[in-house]
């Protein structure tokens, strides 16, 4: 049986070449003491409270084709951003596969050791 269970390149397992685990969002490179971590989810985190404007699209929708969030990061994971909106008291869970880019009103905080060849 050869389904998207069983078959090794199914997100989130580790990928292998020659032995060698190969970093996705759930394996990590360690380059002498320093964790390589560069994913959306990690510089969510990293600006959470901040207030952003999330701008997402959902093409297979006629009424939400083009949808702007505005509110403050709460939570974040790998797959989505939980924001809530202080003006109307709503809260969002916006899966990250339809956000298209996120504005933010501040500098973004990311670790400078995340951009090794910077």
């Amino acid at each position: 049986m050869n389904n998207s269970f069983t078959n090794s390149n199914f997100p989130g397992a580790p990928l292998y070449t020659n032995g060698e685990t190969v970093p996705n969002q759930q394996t990590q490179v360690n380059f002498g003491g320093i964790t390589e971590q560069s994913y959306i989810e990690n510089i969510l985190r990293l600006n959470k409270g901040k207030k952003v404007e999330i701008y997402a699209s959902y093409p297979d929708s006629t009424e939400w084709r083009d949808k702007v969030f505005s509110g403050i990061i709460e939570q974040s994971g790998r797959d989505h951003i939980i924001l809530s909106d202080p003006k109307d008291g709503k809260w969002y869970l916006i899966l990250l596969i339809y956000v298209n880019y996120i504005k933010f009103d501040e500098r973004i905080i990311s670790k400078p050791d995340f951009y090794l060849n910077n």
